[in-house]
């Protein structure tokens, strides 16, 4: 199968290869290891992207928390004690009565499993499409055959395809799971009684408790409140977080080679051509990493915060008849306008360019690693 990041020669390169012949196409080649095991291929994606996952979540959950409040709270009289940004609401955190840590920390149990789950399946089903595409684009079979199934090439365009299917299909295992670390975050609290960020309720519900809340009062479908929100946001999200990674990449590949060839130092970097052999370094990954976290997260940011609003909305566990994502989108808009849907978008982008620059190079280094 075709490895989504790896990059030794035995499994999938995600910059543009290039030979020295012009008609040469300038997209990524992916290696497909068919001597190798599938099965083996699968768990390594599983186990390399789940612990990249987690480490990563550990990193980014104290502003995904405060993220997570500032999209879920309301509109409210002037003079009340709503928090107007991200440092306000760090600030109602720290003088929380259970404690900064806990309460920024608060419900990271679902989030970490979340970010298991999400991240071995992006990588998994990334490669997984890339596999498809090879046997469907009769271009790209035929270089197959022709290399004995060693290195087939994908045009970028696929690569993005195959990104955007990748976030459809993990949106289906994030949903519940994302609906759960929201209503931990947020507490279900009496709206009028909501007068700051980190007001404490008089019993907060655990993971288990809020899974049987939400089955009790929706049914098994309930877990899957604010599904278009997440599909939306994973399948555009995850082309431009895996597409911008590539594209990165694909650059400091050609300056890599600019440097080293004297010959191409002069050209356009887009007329540079790329050996085989070519590499980016550590820090070079970590830069693409970030930029594929500020992707993914500011250009389908709208979405994820209606979606927050409606997993987070006090109707939630009183019983109420849920809303949909038109509905809900409708009443942000006329309440807060175009700045409402971008509330909290500045410190999400701000956790998610180390957060992803984690992810992408410990991913790497794993499979550098290990195979």
């Amino acid at each position: 199968m075709a490895t989504a990041t790896a990059t030794n020669a035995q499994h999938a390169v995600i910059s543009s290869h290039e030979s020295s012949n012009p008609n040469t196409p300038s997209h990524a080649p992916v290696t497909t290891p068919r001597t190798q095991s599938q099965t083996l291929e699968a768990v390594k994606d599983v186990v390399f992207g789940s612990t990249a996952g987690v480490l990563g979540k550990f990193i980014e959950y104290p502003f995904d928390t405060v993220k997570t409040r500032l999209q879920a709270q309301i509109t409210s009289p002037l003079g009340s004690n709503r928090p107007h940004g991200p440092l306000d609401a760090f600030a109602a955190a720290w003088r929380s009565t259970e404690g900064p840590l806990k309460s920024l920390y608060r419900g990271i149990s679902a989030p970490l499993f979340g970010a298991a789950v999400e991240t071995s399946s992006l990588f998994f089903s990334y490669r997984v499409v890339q596999d498809i595409l090879v046997a469907a684009l009769p271009s790209v079979r035929t270089l197959d055959t022709q290399n004995g199934g060693a290195q087939v090439s994908l045009p970028f365009s696929a690569l993005l395809f195959a990104g955007a299917a990748s976030g459809a299909f993990t949106s289906l295992l994030l949903t519940p799971i994302e609906l759960i670390k929201c209503k931990m975050q947020v507490p279900f609290t009496p709206a009028h009684l909501r007068s700051e960020i980190g007001y404490m309720t008089p019993k907060l519900l655990g993971p288990f408790q809020l899974i049987k809340q939400v089955f009790k009062t929706r049914g098994v479908l309930g877990f899957w409140h604010g599904q278009l929100g997440t599909l939306i946001r994973e399948t555009g999200g995850s082309a431009a977080w895996f597409g911008s990674y590539e594209g990165v990449k694909i650059l400091f590949e050609r300056y890599n080679a600019a440097e080293s060839r004297p010959d191409q130092q002069h050209r356009a970097i887009s007329e540079i051509s790329i050996p085989a052999t070519s590499a980016t370094s550590f820090s070079q990954q970590l830069l693409a990493g970030a930029a594929a976290g500020i992707s993914y997260n500011f250009f389908f940011y709208p979405a994820d915060t209606i979606k927050s609003r409606m997993q987070t909305e006090d109707a939630a566990l009183a019983g109420s008849r849920q809303t949909t994502f038109l509905k809900t989108g409708s009443e942000l808009w006329k309440q807060q306008g175009l700045k409402g849907f971008y509330r909290g978008c500045g410190i999400t982008v701000f956790r998610a360019a180390p957060s992803s620059a984690i992810i992408f190079s410990i991913y790497e280094e794993l499979r550098r690693a290990f195979g």
